[in-house]
């Protein structure tokens, strides 16, 4: 089968994920509005906005296999989005310092003639005790400001994770095992792209 794969975010982090795994891809930007609906559990909300975007990307690539991704962090039965500004990261930060809380990202992976996929995974994070000029200083380096949560496990904000159970990769922005297992569902094998794409035998 010979698709096309758009990845249907402007995230670097899932970019660089999808890159890993050796494809050939177009990234899209899925412009949808991300507030949480009314009482809406985080799950469905990562699912939802997962799907979201890859539905808005699929109505312009009918013919090509989309891959929509969202990260939200649920402290308690809240979820937590990318902060508005730096006393909404404090807020959040606050409340998930010296805490175990979960990261749920959800996954949805379109394809002609195949229909819409959508999971979500859950991962429990654990981050250090934070006080207010660190948090301060985390803020200054730019990073919270596009991470839900307020933190990028992948960048300065590991330096606070005490313990990950789950996946670090689904914590960064994109599931890599789930998004490989539904490509290789679709006949889109990663290893077996790879192994094209590089010339390796």
């Amino acid at each position: 089968m010979d698709r096309s794969i758009v990845l249907a975010s402007a995230s670097p982090q899932r970019a660089r994920l999808l890159e890993q795994l050796g494809l050939v891809f177009t990234a899209v930007p899925a412009d949808i509005d991300e507030t949480p609906r009314a009482d809406e559990d985080p799950v469905a909300l990562a699912e939802r906005l997962a799907r979201g975007k890859a539905d808005t990307i699929a109505a312009r690539h009918q013919d090509a296999v989309v891959i929509g991704s969202d990260t939200v962090v649920a402290h308690d039965k809240e979820a937590f989005g990318k902060p508005r500004d730096l006393a909404d990261a404090q807020r959040m930060l606050a409340a998930l310092s010296g805490t175990t809380h979960r990261v749920i990202t959800g996954l949805a992976v379109i394809a002609p003639g195949a229909g819409v996929d959508v999971c979500s995974v859950i991962s429990h994070v654990t981050l250090a005790r934070l006080d207010a000029a660190t948090v301060a200083a985390y803020w200054a380096t730019g990073e919270p400001q596009g991470a839900a949560g307020a933190y990028a496990i992948q960048g300065h904000g590991g330096q606070f994770v005490t313990h990950l159970s789950g996946s670090f990769s689904a914590v960064m922005g994109l599931p890599v095992y789930e998004t490989a297992l539904r490509l290789r569902g679709l006949g889109l094998d990663p290893l077996a792209l790879a192994t094209v794409t590089t010339g390796r035998r």
